[in-house]
């Protein structure tokens, strides 16, 4: 879902939960809406990430959301990422 439906979605109150995962030293944002879970994508459809924390929370601030849930379990802030676009 890109960040034009999401804050569609915002505004019509279908939003129950947004949940950043921090995996390794990458950071995903899944929505949970009434009808599911759906992970926050970028225009051209890849997963839409951060590597820092404070990115993300911007992110969630800049679409008016005031409260968010931060899983940190399997976050490793100094692990080294691979570079998968080649």
């Amino acid at each position: 879902m890109n960040e034009m439906a999401l804050r569609a979605l915002i505004e019509g109150g279908a939003i129950k939960r947004i949940r950043l995962i921090a995996n390794g030293a990458v950071i995903h944002a899944e929505v949970d809406t009434l009808t599911g879970t759906l992970t926050a994508s970028t225009q051209k459809g890849s997963v839409r990430t951060w590597k820092s924390i404070d990115a993300a929370a911007r992110w969630s601030h800049r679409l008016g959301l005031g409260s968010i849930q931060l899983e940190l379990m399997r976050w490793q802030p100094k692990q080294k990422g691979l570079d998968l676009s080649s």
